[in-house]
């Protein structure tokens, strides 16, 4: 009986990642702050308010990028309603930030002035923990978790995938939109919360604070990155991968695909709620607008231009896209959205795999020899009256199991 070798489990990250890696710390941690709090405004490299804010902001969106590529990319499942997920974080995170503003807001009313307005008495059941930034913390992950949870249950036990399954996502953010614009909910209306004084007590727009909500979502994007990896790399992630592309074949192995499934859902929702609460006190507003379908479907956009299963490539779509967002609605605003549109069909059709897909495939073009210039040798050797054997063969791809 012949012994089966399994394969041995490698680093987490190659030399080049990990250097790569600390070198996105070293930059959050040390040189961005470098930049912007200690050089003085008028050296040339100088980085701005408005530079650290945006790239702030991009970083949350970078771990939307990476939570639909965990769903997406390595289980198969597309979402259009992630955006929900990110508003109910950044809520959470909006409502402590409402009560931190005291009676400093235009009603001088420990109620927030949306309430007051509203001829509002008391606090709603659901604002009874907003007050403490612990249980804040909770929240940002509990809400959109249970959600997810409830929400995966029952549409994966159902088996409902592909498209239908895309289109209740959507349809799904698209309800909690219209719920959260309605002004008996508690949460705002049209205008939703902004006007953000204090965070933990301390000043909110100040440049000490910005930099330090800018070193703690890069800080999260990257934690997020290498709790991915580990994820994607163990035999939890293995599974998510045969998901994707054998569901059925899974099942047949002996696997319940529903925990697995849903597990991935659950912690994907969780990071986009993790990524809202970092974005409002950034950008000091949330409103229901947040939840529209065109947010979540730009979310996929990120990741499909990066490159869905590579990790790093759904982050570096976020920051592509983005940045070429903010140039292009201040240049061109009435083009953003036909470029928008035709990157994605540039991409869906030129580049299934993305920026990094083309990059690694120009790497092994590179790395591999050339069947026409082997051709080449053949010819000339046969006019010599050389033996061709002599000479390699050309590469022919065959598939595994018609290997002897």
């Amino acid at each position: 009986m012949s012994k089966i070798t399994l394969p041995t489990k490698g680093p987490l990250l190659s030399g080049k990642g990990w250097t790569a890696f600390f070198v996105a710390l070293i930059v959050v941690c040390a040189l961005a702050p470098l930049l912007n709090l200690v050089l003085p405004r008028e050296s040339a490299f100088y980085m701005s308010d408005y530079a650290v804010a945006l790239l702030g902001k991009i970083m949350c969106y970078a771990i939307c990028a990476l939570a639909m590529d965990l769903i997406w990319g390595y289980t198969g499942i597309l979402s259009l309603g992630h955006g929900m997920f990110f508003a109910l974080g950044g809520y959470m995170m909006g409502m402590y930030l409402m009560r931190q503003i005291g009676t400093d807001g235009n009603y001088k009313s420990d109620l927030p002035d949306f309430m007051v307005f509203l001829d509002w008495k008391t606090l709603p059941w659901h604002w009874t923990f907003s007050g403490s930034f612990v249980m804040t913390l909770i929240l940002i992950v509990a809400v959109p978790g249970l959600i997810a949870f409830v929400f995966g249950f029952f549409a994966f036990r159902s088996r409902i995938k592909g498209v239908y399954f895309s289109i209740i996502t959507q349809a799904m953010t698209f309800a909690a939109m219209l719920l959260f614009f309605r002004n008996e909910t508690g949460f705002g209306g049209n205008n939703g919360f902004t006007d953000f004084k204090r965070i933990l007590d301390i000043p909110i727009a100040t440049q000490g604070m910005r930099m330090t909500l800018f070193v703690l979502t890069g800080l999260t994007l990257l934690g997020f990155f290498l709790f991915s990896q580990w994820l994607v790399r163990s035999k939890f992630g293995r599974v998510l991968q045969a998901i994707r592309d054998a569901e059925t074949r899974v099942m047949f192995s002996g696997y319940n695909p529903l925990p697995y499934k849903l597990t991935i859902w659950v912690i994907s929702a969780i990071m986009c709620g993790v990524a809202g609460a970092l974005y409002v006190p950034q950008v000091g507003i949330i409103n229901p607008g947040e939840m529209s379908a065109a947010n979540s479907i730009e979310i996929a956009v990120w990741a499909a231009v990066g490159g869905r299963a590579t990790l790093i490539g759904p982050i570096l779509g976020a920051f592509i896209v983005n940045g070429a967002k903010s140039w292009l609605t201040v240049a061109y605003p009435e083009y953003w959205l036909y470029f928008l549109g035709a990157l994605f069909i540039a991409v869906t059709l030129f580049l299934p795999n993305g920026i990094v897909g083309l990059v690694r495939k120009w790497r092994a073009k590179e790395k591999s020899p050339s069947d026409g210039r082997l051709e080449a040798q053949r010819a000339l050797a046969a006019s010599e009256g050389v033996e061709p054997a002599a000479l390699p063969s050309p590469t022919v791809a065959t598939p595994e199991g018609a290997r002897a």
